[in-house]
């Protein structure tokens, strides 16, 4: 009868059976990594939080834009019931020349 063939996988060792968080040193590391993505984070927040006051501040420019722009077109309509500026509306019909 034949032999199976073993490789590395077969091997029986510990790893895996201790916590890596039992090790001080490892916990430490995994804690100061927690600090550095948290202070990335917060920093991420702080930029989305200034972008989100830029938007906001400049929707405020655009409406008070329109605001002024049809205020104007108001104004410009009142002038034009007035008395019409430009060439009349009807000049005599169309003419063609052959």
């Amino acid at each position: 009868m034949a032999v199976p063939r073993r490789g590395l996988q077969d091997i029986r060792t510990l790893t895996g059976k201790l916590k890596k968080a039992t090790l001080p040193h490892e916990a430490y590391l995994r804690i100061s990594h927690i600090e550095m993505e948290k202070a990335r984070k917060t920093r991420e927040s702080e930029k989305a939080k200034q972008l989100v006051a830029d938007i906001a501040a400049r929707l405020k420019e655009i409406e008070a834009e329109k605001e002024a722009l049809l205020q104007a077109m108001a104004e410009r309509s009142v002038d034009h019931r007035l008395g019409r500026l430009g060439p009349p509306r009807s000049i005599g019909g169309l003419k063609i020349r052959y």
